[in-house]
């Protein structure tokens, strides 16, 4: 029996001849080196979970100021302005390089280890845990860039292939993988203890896997809807997907600095709510405020008709927020409950959950703030108990007037039970099977549930998991629109109007006036025309439940539809990346006013012009930030 070396190769690249093992004839040479039958296969597995937790220093550049960027999940600025940051980009590309060599190093030790007799009776069950892995993998890489290797690390000299080809293989080794598991095999303690997600529950690896399959399929359904229809009919069918809370694909943080410290813990990205979150919540399924907060926050709850004080000299005007230049003094009469679970009120530090991050300053406990008149006079803002978000762009000399947009502790950020470290990263909800099963039903594909049925399942769940399970019947029955004129009831698809006579206030203290709210037109969706359809609800509720832990679903969902609708960055001063964006386009919505890709990073493109070659040629432009992946709008 031939000895086997086996190396975790840490890469910066992709693109060059990458081996997970190799045969040496003369083991007895190398002190360091381990037989076949000495190592084990799940300790690949667990360590490529493990590592794509991902540790303080790669999450803050991919999770956070990546995904969370581009999916709007906070103010956020660099890519979602259009700018990428190379090293950043190596970083990421390195550590996921990682992660895909250890998962393709298991399989290759488990179909050893079954040639040459040393397997245990889980050993099958083991590739294929590794097979839908892997596969994982390559959706968070394909997704991010676009064409890949996906033979990296199996032995051959990878070649990179389209994004389609690169889909084509994720779903098929889902479909193979999940249906070669054989959830007989016991599970022996030594061997739970070394999956991180599921403790080698056979059954809840399969089901992750039809979840999965659901997910990547229906990213086809725009370029490839007969495709798309037929492979996620296939994975649905199974009625083994992640349909409760105790089969959602989680792993365990913990506090201080390794692999699985929490991907939001570091204490300087304060991640505030962003405008385009904000227009969701606000008034969606009419739960009245007052029965959500604590009572010393009742008297600032604001009428549901009044938009705030108005200020266009200190806020950006050149965006299509639709409530732009406005500072509201108070609470909203209305909000979607998870808005306060995830986002703290400025000023309530009776909430468990109120960060007060960053810890070595007190400017989370300062709800004082201040505006600047064009003249120079100071106008001083009381941020205590009010719920403001802002558009992200360039402000021009109204941001240097405005001292509350990016100031800690003046506008709602992310709440402390999600930067603590003390929390389960969620890869995959159960609620996101159902708002997929939804979105299937609507299109007319055949799955096991109506498209109400589904939609509201998907609902409560996520209330359940944001512990507001108890507003739910009323939410779900509730035909209020929040601020881009969507509701909730499913059923009703009735669109609002135009325009809604609103009241604000001139500045602070003038004269309270009838202001004309009008709802943001999406051109991107149904040419600006629907805000109100089954699609939106379905992919508005999507994109909530996901918040904070699944950004790149959100900005995959946005990529892919259009929705749900995105507020444009301010262009008080023009956006170098962001060329079509400008003082005459900024009311419409393009993709070319988003981000669509990662560049790839200079590691691949230096090290192996043949492979940069090669993967660039398969895309729909240049190595570039607008360049839209095959599976998105065009």
């Amino acid at each position: 029996m031939k000895n086997i070396i086996y190396k975790i190769i840490i890469p910066a690249l992709l693109g060059v001849s990458l081996m997970g093992c190799e045969d040496f004839d003369a083991i007895n040479d190398d002190p360091m080196a381990a037989s076949a039958d000495q190592v084990q296969v799940e300790y690949f597995i667990n360590q490529s979970i493990i590592g794509a937790q991902q540790n303080p220093h790669v999450a803050e550049r991919i999770f956070v100021l990546y995904w969370k960027g581009t999916g709007m999940h906070h103010l956020g600025g660099g890519i979602a302005l259009g700018t990428h940051n190379d090293g950043w980009s190596v970083d990421y590309w390195g550590s996921a390089s990682s992660w895909l060599n250890a998962a393709s190093t298991a399989i290759q030790i488990g179909n050893e280890k079954a040639e040459n007799g040393s397997a245990q009776p889980y050993n099958e069950n083991l590739i294929q845990v590794a097979r839908i892995w892997r596969a994982y993998l390559m959706s968070e890489l394909t997704d991010s860039f676009g064409p890949l290797p996906v033979n990296a690390f199996q032995g051959v000299n990878p070649e990179f292939v389209s994004t389609k080809e690169v889909y084509d293989y994720m779903l098929e080794e889902l479909a193979q993988s999940q249906a070669a598991i054989d959830v007989n095999i016991a599970r022996p303690s030594k061997l739970q203890n070394l999956d991180a997600a599921y403790m080698y529950e056979w059954e809840k690896w399969i089901r992750f896997a039809n979840s999965l399959r659901m997910r990547l399929s229906m990213r086809l359904s725009e370029v490839d809807p007969a495709k798309a229809s037929t492979e996620f009919q296939a994975a649905a069918s199974t009625n083994m997907y992640i349909a409760d809370a105790s089969h959602n694909f989680t792993v365990e943080e913990r506090p201080g600095w390794d692999d699985l410290t929490g991907v939001m813990s570091r204490e300087w990205n304060i991640q505030w709510l962003s405008s385009t979150l904000n227009n969701l919540y606000v008034g969606l399924g009419g739960v009245p405020t007052q029965s959500q907060v604590a009572s010393q926050m009742h008297g600032h709850i604001k009428p549901a008709d009044y938009l705030g004080m108005y200020f266009p000299d200190q806020y950006a005007d050149r965006t299509n927020d639709p409530a732009k230049a406005h500072w509201l003094d108070g609470l909203p009469e209305a909000m979607d409950p998870r808005a306060y679970k995830a986002f703290y009120i400025p000023g309530d530090f009776n909430n468990q959950n109120y960060s007060f991050f960053p810890s070595w300053t007190n400017d989370a406990r300062n709800q004082q703030g201040y505006l600047l008149e064009t003249n120079g006079d100071t106008v001083k803002i009381d941020a205590t108990y009010t719920w403001n978000a802002f558009a992200n762009g360039d402000w021009g000399a109204k941001g240097t007037r405005n001292r509350l947009r990016g100031i800690v502790g003046k506008a709602p950020a992310l709440g402390q039970q999600f930067r603590s470290s003390n929390n389960r990263r969620v890869f995959f909800g159960s609620w996101e099977s159902y708002f997929l099963l939804a979105e299937a039903a609507v299109r007319g594909w055949t799955v096991s549930m109506s498209d109400e049925q589904a939609y509201e399942t998907g609902v409560r769940h996520s209330f359940e998991y944001f512990n507001v399970g108890q507003f739910a019947d009323a939410y779900l029955s509730s035909d209020a629109y929040n601020r881009n004129g969507t509701s909730a009831r499913f059923s009703h698809t009735q669109e609002p109007p135009s325009t809604v006579a609103m009241t604000h206030r001139i500045g602070k203290n003038g004269p309270v006036t009838t202001f004309n709210y009008a709802y943001p037109t999406n051109n991107l969706y149904q040419s600006g025309a629907i805000r109100n359809d089954k699609l939106t609800k379905i992919i508005t509720q999507k994109y909530l439940a996901n918040v904070p832990w699944l950004p790149l679903e959100g900005w995959n969902d946005h990529r892919r539809l259009g929705l749900p609708f995105f507020v444009n960055p301010a262009v008080e001063n023009p956006l170098p990346n962001l060329p079509g964006l400008n003082s005459s386009s900024y009311m419409t919505s393009s993709n070319a006013f988003f981000p669509q890709r990662l560049p790839y990073p200079s590691s691949l493109r230096n090290a192996d012009p043949t492979g940069y070659a090669a993967a660039t040629g398969f895309l729909d432009g240049p190595d570039a930030v607008l360049t839209p992946l095959y599976w998105a709008k065009k």
